[in-house]
């Protein structure tokens, strides 16, 4: 499978930074605290797979900002965890935050990753569920928290993997500095074995395999086009749907694809036909797949497409090429409902409704709530 080498110049995250500068002004302002309420509400969707789009589902105390969102989770009794990127100058406001089923606020901690707010998932541990993050920027490093955000352990770079520049095993640094001699850890998937895989998706394009007690074993991948390489590395999972043993499955964003490999990390498949895979999330014999040029990808056991749910991608590609930039990710006013703009997560819960969360400077969560 072949991708284009443009679309990959075009869409890089760096590519994403450098170029959305003209959109930085409306970025800055604090977005309305509350949900938005609509009398009719957008459907998505076909079949048993159709969903009602409730747009900015969470409400959040005025004492608070939306900022970049980026990972959503949900725990064992149904609450919603939101991770934002924050920002760096406001050392006190959280990063996480906590809503109930009716999307109203519940709590919020997680200062420390201001600035650099990532990746979020819940595991439950002998009855216990916990909270792992994702750092990038100047805070780059990952961490175990309990779900009332109290640090279990906090860690840098792997530096027995090789490749890491001097300094890398910090969780803190006085700046960001990208490279593939760089930590910058996008998201986790857990091994059966009460281990971890970690995507190093900014940083070194590769993944890394933990051990049950967050100890450093393994890595492969690196930078590259063929199959078992990566160019961007951002989100990955564990797919059970199959018979057999479950596999690793990564979106390996800027090569356009997702690719699957065994627990051991040899590669199994490719599957392309993506924009900008972001993250997956699994729930029985369904796959979700963000993509973040504008839509959702719902995959079947077989991973057939089955619906590219609020579908907005030759809007977003065409104002991209126009501005030299994401300018309607800066511009509320131009977002259609039922439409997404940057789709960074999404991930299900136990009833089949999809939270999905926007790379916008606004922030934005969506549900998606199951109809069919």
């Amino acid at each position: 499978m072949s991708q284009s080498s443009g679309r990959r110049g075009q869409f890089s995250r760096r590519g994403f930074m450098q170029t959305s500068t003209a959109g930085l002004a409306a970025l800055a302002a604090p977005a309305v605290a509350t949900a938005k309420k609509s009398e009719s509400n957008p459907t998505v969707g076909t079949g048993e797979h159709r969903y009602e789009v409730l747009h900015a589902w969470p409400q959040l105390p005025e004492q608070f900002s939306w900022q970049t969102t980026h990972n959503v989770a949900v725990d064992s009794e149904g609450l919603l965890y939101v991770i934002h990127e924050g920002r760096a100058d406001q050392t006190e406001h959280p990063s996480i935050f906590v809503f109930d089923a009716e999307g109203k606020y519940v709590r919020s901690f997680g200062s420390e990753f201001q600035g650099g707010g990532h990746g979020l998932e819940v595991r439950n541990e002998g009855g216990q569920d916990f909270l792992y993050v994702t750092a990038y920027q100047a805070v780059r490093s990952i961490a175990k928290l309990d779900l009332k955000g109290e640090r279990v352990w906090r860690k840098g770079a792997p530096m027995g993997a090789g490749g890491y520049a001097e300094g890398e095993d910090q969780t803190s640094h006085a700046k960001a500095i990208w490279g593939r001699d760089r930590f910058m850890p996008t998201n986790f998937a857990f091994h059966p074995d009460g281990g971890f895989f970690l995507a190093d998706g900014y940083g070194s394009y590769r993944i890394h395999r933990y051990d049950q007690d967050a100890n450093w074993v393994s890595v492969f991948g690196g930078e590259g086009t063929e199959e078992g390489q990566f160019h961007l590395p951002h989100g990955l999972c564990i797919d059970d749907r199959g018979e057999g043993e479950p596999l690793l499955v990564v979106s390996d964003r800027v090569n356009a694809r997702l690719q699957w490999f065994t627990l051991a990390g040899e590669h199994v498949r490719t599957q392309g036909d993506f924009l900008l895979p972001a993250n997956n999330d699994v729930l029985g014999e369904l796959m979700v797949v963000p993509d973040l040029v504008g839509r959702v990808t719902l995959l079947g056991k077989d991973n057939q497409v089955l619906a590219h749910l609020g579908d907005d991608a030759a809007r977003i590609q065409a104002d991209q090429k126009e501005h030299n930039g994401f300018h309607i990710r800066g511009d509320e006013s131009t977002w259609h409902p039922g439409r997404f703009i940057h789709p960074h997560d999404a991930c299900f819960d136990a009833e089949g409704n999809i939270f999905v969360a926007e790379w916008v400077g606004t922030g934005r969560i969506t549900k998606l709530r199951k109809l069919g």
